[in-house]
């Protein structure tokens, strides 16, 4: 396996995992996910443009089997996305995408990697807290929209929200 950072060529084949990643974020919330290749590509070469560092993590075949992509600002970085294929998960491949993004906010100055997690991706939530992670200070609400349907309740402090 290779992990290397990402150029423009490579967008072709992180492209399908990008909407992968949508996708699942979008089954959280039982939402279908109308994510299209070609506006993945275009996500992409934004991050490209904007000089994020994209990683990938390729198989022996060079088969993109999962990438990271780090959105920096100043001295602070953000895990903006990551994913790995079903097929190559709990083989360490999001362990080492992550320690780039994590050397990425050392080199920065700041030292501290940033995340916006889904409250219901069970799976990241445990990799980060095994990694030492916890909650922040951040609680994003909304009102629900019309033809949303709430499946599970969130406690946070003294309130109850619907999720």
């Amino acid at each position: 396996m290779l992990i290397r950072q990402a150029i423009a060529a490579d967008i072709p084949g992180i492209a399908p995992l990008v909407v992968k990643f949508r996708e699942e974020i979008a089954q959280f919330r039982g939402h279908g996910c109308h994510a299209t290749e070609n506006e993945a590509g275009k996500e992409l070469q934004g991050h490209l443009d904007r000089n994020y560092p994209v990683f990938i993590a390729q198989n022996e075949s060079n088969e993109t089997i999962g990438f990271i992509v780090c959105r920096t600002d100043g001295d602070v970085a953000w895990a903006e996305s990551m994913y790995v294929l079903p097929g190559y998960r709990r083989k360490k491949i999001a362990t080492r995408l992550y320690e780039l993004a994590e050397q990425i906010a050392k080199d920065l100055g700041n030292g501290t990697l940033y995340n916006w997690v889904h409250p219901n991706n069970d799976a990241i939530i445990g990799f980060l807290a095994h990694r030492g992670y916890d909650v922040l200070n951040l609680i994003e609400v909304r009102k629900s929209r019309p033809d949303e349907t709430s499946t599970t309740i969130i406690k946070v402090g003294e309130h109850d929200f619907n999720y």
